[in-house]
């Protein structure tokens, strides 16, 4: 049955699977930024979503559908950025990346704006997102704390060793003046 759109399917039975696959991206992502998009092009939107990666989905949706599926998966304090052109990125992966790659896409592209987001159930400024993109990556984070403790196992094994050879040394020279004051 087609509507007044020209659609095979009510307009109310598409926005509510709009809604519920929003909800279920809010509810599977780890941490949610919201920018606005006013100004890109098509073309500049597929080339944010390439930047992002395949954890990252950049989503742009209806302020209304996407207030109503925040609710729906339990999302608070988001309500105030869906103001104008508003996309949803949902970050599956690791959120510091994910950070960085809107914001190095907003310095070359000002069109777009990072207005805040979510990240474990808080709320996020502009500022909180710009400094999750100064941290390391998690796979940085983990090479340096791999780095420091191999460096740290290190030195303990030689301060294990040290008594040992200072031992071995201390017996060498005892062995070598017994021997020297036999000779005499």
């Amino acid at each position: 049955m087609a509507d007044t759109h020209g659609r095979t399917k009510p307009v109310r039975e598409d926005k509510a699977a709009a809604v519920n696959e929003i909800a279920d991206r809010f509810r599977a992502a780890s941490a949610t930024v919201i920018t606005e998009y006013r100004g890109l092009s098509v073309s500049q939107i597929t080339e944010l979503r390439r930047a992002l990666g395949g954890d990252t989905h950049y989503r742009v949706a209806k302020n209304t559908l996407v207030k109503i599926a925040a609710t729906e998966a339990g999302v608070d304090g988001l309500d105030a950025l869906f103001v104008g052109p508003t996309a949803v990125t949902f970050v599956n992966g690791d959120v510091v990346d994910a950070a960085k790659g809107l914001r190095n896409f907003a310095k070359d592209n000002p069109a777009l704006v990072i207005k805040g987001g979510v990240f474990e159930g808080k709320a996020l400024t502009t500022d909180d997102v710009n400094k999750l993109a100064d941290l390391e990556s998690r796979e940085v984070l983990l090479a340096k704390l791999a780095g420091a403790m191999k460096g740290n196992l290190s030195k303990a094994a030689s301060l294990f060793q040290a008594p040992l050879a200072q031992t071995a040394r201390l017996a060498q020279a005892l062995a070598d003046k017994q021997s020297g004051s036999e000779a005499a």
